[in-house]
């Protein structure tokens, strides 16, 4: 059902909502160390260079995109496309308005299929799980901090509180080494390649509890069992079918590099 939806959605043109290459940080990539053990590619993985939104998508950034594709409104969508909460948060089709849905707060309540779209109609497209890991590595000063405890315990502080009932507004926080905001203690936020994490519910079917399963590439484990909030993050991403909204999951959009 989910290759069928998103053929459909290729078929459908988009109209653009361009951002300015200000809106993006650049990314050199590299080979980088994911706290994830790929059974069939052991050790570093390559990134290619790549741009990243330097912080997520807002409320009024998406609310000019409905505007803009009217199929996307809440009360047009395609349930194929999006569950009965999307954009649940804002006060009608077309209008944001009281605390839980302010014009500078990240958009929360979208589906996989409506991020992607809303990439996509500005020549940009959702980072891979290994981008966005290697863009939330980096704390304020370092490219790297995941050897640093403290880092890693402020970061899983965050994942332990409850989502707030108003969220913050989006690009509060200090930038990191590569310029990115809010990777970390703002809202949970797709990648591209969600449905490739598959996690069992069933510690029994895996056989070692640390261990998940993987679509089409083997088995996939924490190589960093230090780094629960990483693990969490998994989780929560496995659990969702595409056309999932919930309360503190939004998104940001990426570019490749020449």
């Amino acid at each position: 059902m989910r290759l069928r939806a998103a053929l459909l959605l290729a078929l459908v043109p988009l109209a653009g909502i361009a951002a300015g290459a200000a809106d993006y940080a650049r990314l050199p990539g590299g080979t980088f160390k994911s706290v994830l053990k790929y059974e069939d590619a052991p050790g570093r993985q390559k990134i290619a260079p790549f741009a990243l939104m330097k912080r997520p998508v807002t409320n009024a950034e998406f609310l000019a995109f409905v505007k803009a594709n009217p199929r996307w409104r809440r009360d047009k969508v395609a349930r194929v496309f999006a569950d009965s909460r999307y954009l649940s948060q804002w006060d009608g089709p077309l209008a944001l308005g009281g605390t839980r849905a302010q014009p500078q707060q990240p958009v929360v309540h979208v589906s996989w299929f409506a991020a992607q779209a809303y990439c996509e109609a500005q020549g940009a497209r959702l980072p891979t799980w290994a981008e966005w890991e290697y863009a939330a590595a980096a704390d304020e000063t370092r490219k790297d901090a995941r050897g640093d405890r403290a880092w890693r315990e402020r970061i899983l502080s965050w994942y332990s509180q409850p989502t707030p009932k108003v969220l913050p507004r989006a690009g509060l926080q200090t930038p990191n080494a590569y310029g990115v905001q809010d990777l970390h203690g703002l809202v949970w936020e797709w990648t591209d390649d969600f449905s490739a994490l598959l996690v069992s519910g069933d510690n029994r079917d895996q056989g070692d509890p640390d261990t998940m399963k993987f679509c089409g590439a083997g088995a996939l484990s924490m190589d960093d069992r230090e780094n629960y909030a990483v693990l969490m993050r998994v989780a929560m991403l496995s659990s969702l079918e595409a056309a999932n909204t919930t309360g503190n999951l939004g998104f940001r959009c990426a570019k490749d590099l020449p």
